[in-house]
């Protein structure tokens, strides 16, 4: 593969071939950051075959990664409250431009891009002023940033935007923090998460959670072809922690979805089938992945997965990460672990 990349990359410099699509950096269905028995950082591209079909370093622990829609680019986050992000050539391996947020920032280790795939959107957090911030970047300029808006919250985490649009979904997840605090929530007893539809730049929608689970801090975001949205949650309250899960389509008031299992209130990745009919939630703190109906909108399946972190849509349901080295398909026979502790997230291209 590498042999390829450099011929691809010869080939380029003369102009004698087309721009390199997805397919020439080894055909990735998904990225996923993960450390390393070293002590190093990677990113990885994983085929639908489950074979990494690069793995390329990074300078700390990263979080996640956003894909641009038709050129072997990613962008890895650094895990939050981060200072990286890093633009990577799948093809060459390079490193071809670095973000840096604006003082008094920080990423919030998500990102997506444009329809196009002209500009990025980050999240971000003013911590001088304890306000959620989405800072825009061109892609065609080198990655300059040359805007930014509100995220119509505090503590913006997932960004994603609907289908066949460039309307943007931010989970807000209401939750202020400091880097002189490290990660203390400084704002529990006052959190006020939500989500916020965003369209040119302005707030075109926005919904909350009822005010009794104003703790109910909403994280992750996986949608459908159709725009439904599905949320992931923590819960940052005591005692039994309420349901983890939403879902919300545009106009529509949210549904929670009602779990038999505790998830030790912690939702940390979450996807949608690619149906659309099923949402899969993991929670390594209770060695949990749960699937929901999202037409019934009931619970169908928990399968005990120790230290499970991402999940992504599969060829025949989900395929999900641990940080103990798994990955497969969810309820297939598990093969022998990978000497990489996979990180959060599996974003799929």
């Amino acid at each position: 593969m590498t042999n390829r990349r450099h011929f691809i990359a010869g080939l380029l410099a003369t102009g004698l071939v087309p721009a390199p699509t997805w397919a020439d950096a080894g055909g990735p269905s998904y990225l996923a950051a993960a450390g390393l028995s070293d002590g190093s950082f990677s990113l990885c591209g994983i085929d639908r075959n489950l074979d990494i079909v690069f793995q390329l370093p990074l300078p700390g622990r990263g979080h996640a990664a956003a894909a641009h829609p038709t050129r072997p680019q990613a962008v890895a986050f650094a895990r939050r409250p981060g200072n990286f992000a890093m633009v990577i050539d799948c093809l060459s391996g390079k490193v071809t431009a670095r973000l840096e947020t604006p003082d008094q920032r920080h990423f919030f280790g998500h990102g997506v891009f444009s329809q196009d795939g002209s500009r990025l959107y980050t999240t971000e957090n003013d911590y001088s002023a304890g306000t959620g911030r989405i800072g825009v970047w061109d892609a065609k300029l080198g990655y300059v940033r040359i805007d930014e808006f509100t995220s119509g919250g505090v503590g913006p985490h997932d960004i994603k935007r609907l289908p066949d649009t460039d309307v943007l979904v931010v989970a807000n997840g209401g939750i202020d923090t400091h880097p002189d605090s490290g990660r203390v929530k400084l704002n529990i007893p006052t959190m006020h998460p939500n989500l916020s539809y965003i369209e040119d730049r302005k707030i075109v929608e926005q919904v909350s959670l009822a005010p009794d689970l104003h703790k109910n801090s909403i994280r992750h975001l996986a949608l459908g072809h159709d725009g439904l949205v599905a949320f992931g949650m923590q819960w940052q309250g005591g005692g039994t922690p309420p349901p983890l899960v939403g879902l919300h389509r545009r106009g529509e008031a949210i549904s929670l979805l009602q779990s038999t299992d505790d998830m030790r209130g912690y939702v940390g990745s979450i996807a949608m089938s690619g149906d659309g009919n099923r949402i899969a939630v993991t929670s390594p703190r209770a060695g949990l992945v749960q699937v929901f109906d999202a037409v019934s909108r009931t619970q169908r399946d928990s399968i005990p997965f120790t230290d499970v972190s991402g999940v992504a849509p599969g060829t025949d349901g989900f395929v999900i990460t641990s940080g103990t080295g798994k990955l497969q398909g969810l309820g297939m026979p598990s093969g022998p672990a990978k000497s990489l502790m996979w990180d959060n997230h599996l974003i799929d291209i």
